[in-house]
């Protein structure tokens, strides 16, 4: 593993522990050139992901990008990182196994969705504005009221100011 600090090639595993839900193996490192110490983890992938864009670009598929939605939708909104991080596991393992190896943007995205109304109503919305490109107030209307429809929502918690 090259080290990020200076590049040498040849780092060392000091130790090594599997994540709180076994889906990866955490490593810290050290390099023997500068000492600069960092973390690696390594998880199973069942198969290479090409991700189709709108645009008709293929570009590989990127968990972290997966995760960073769920971040940005889920930002000041009391909902745990484990379960974050389970339905980003989810989401990456269904699409490994779905047998095809190159998937639709909007795919990716209707899982987005799904997963988030599962997590918190609020994120649910704030990640549909974007992904449907919301251009009037009413559109957050019409969607709240579809939320509204299917039921109270437990996951809609207060987040105290200053979180």
């Amino acid at each position: 593993m090259r080290c990020p600090y200076c590049g040498t090639l040849d780092t060392q595993v000091k130790d090594s522990r599997p994540t709180d839900d076994s889906s990866a193996i955490r490593r810290r490192r050290v390099c023997p050139d500068c000492n600069g110490r960092f973390t690696t983890f390594e998880r199973v992938q069942l198969r290479e992901l090409t991700v189709l864009k709108k645009s008709g670009r293929r570009v590989p598929f990127d968990r972290d990008k997966l995760a960073r939605s769920f971040e940005t939708a889920l930002r000041k909104r009391a909902v745990a990182p484990e379960r974050v991080e389970r339905m980003v596991n989810g989401i990456v393992r269904q699409l490994e196994s779905s047998g095809e190896s190159e998937i639709d943007s909007g795919k990716i995205g209707e899982l987005v969705m799904e997963g988030l109304k599962s997590l918190d109503s609020v994120a649910y919305v704030r990640f549909a504005s974007v992904y449907r490109n919301f251009r009037e107030a009413r559109d957050f209307g019409t969607l709240i009221d579809e939320l509204n429809e299917e039921g109270p929502d437990d996951n809609l918690k207060p987040v105290a100011s200053g979180e």
